[in-house]
């Protein structure tokens, strides 16, 4: 079976957006305001070079609020793909769960098991690429994203610092904290070099 390394995107791979209209810190909603990380097609390629596959799973709701089209979702991800080429790097598959409970569009407002904390991505991609998830990580910069790596069975990896994490008064308590992407790739690294997890 294959392992993987389950990434949430934004926080994570790209920095997040403030919009003035909105007044939200979210997801870019719009392709000019999507900006990768530093180091992080280094860390990506560090997974790789371990053996693991790399999946973005990720709730993006934008659409679902209104904040952005279809159209311009699908141009972000394309960015992100180029963006991570330049850098000799890329990812294996990408899972998005577009609903909301409270959306302004009609089809993606309902209740899934798609939506993050729920593991139905995590499954979805496991049954897809054969992996074992037990040898999996889960990286993100939410409680959620913790939340749900420990339903999975994944390792998780909290980016931030443990004061981030201890204001958000998590469900679940991550087992690594790190400061970037590139910090989590280095920790893998180095506890892959003392067996299994």
């Amino acid at each position: 079976m294959n392992k993987a390394v389950f990434l949430d995107r934004d926080g994570v791979i790209n920095e997040l957006y403030y919009d003035d209209n909105q007044g939200v810190i979210d997801s870019p909603f719009h392709p000019d305001q999507f900006a990768l990380f530093p180091k992080i097609g280094e860390a990506i390629n560090t997974f790789h070079k371990l053996g693991y596959l790399v999946i973005i799973i990720s709730n993006q709701p934008g659409i679902a609020k209104k904040h952005f089209t279809e159209k311009t979702f699908e141009v972000v991800k394309k960015k992100m793909r180029d963006e991570l080429k330049k850098h000799n790097a890329y990812v294996d598959a990408e899972y998005y769960c577009l609903h909301h409970p409270d959306a302004k569009i009609k089809k993606y407002k309902k209740i899934c098991d798609c939506r993050k904390p729920k593991p139905g991505m995590i499954i979805q991609a496991a049954k897809e690429h054969d992996i074992d998830l037990s040898s999996s990580w889960m990286i993100g910069d939410s409680g959620i994203d913790i939340e749900v790596g420990e339903k999975a069975g994944c390792g998780t990896i909290f980016i931030g610092t443990k004061k981030t994490y201890i204001w958000e008064k998590m469900v679940a308590e991550p087992d690594f904290v790190a400061p970037s992407l590139y910090e989590a790739s280095v920790m893998i690294k180095k506890h892959e070099s003392g067996g299994k997890r």
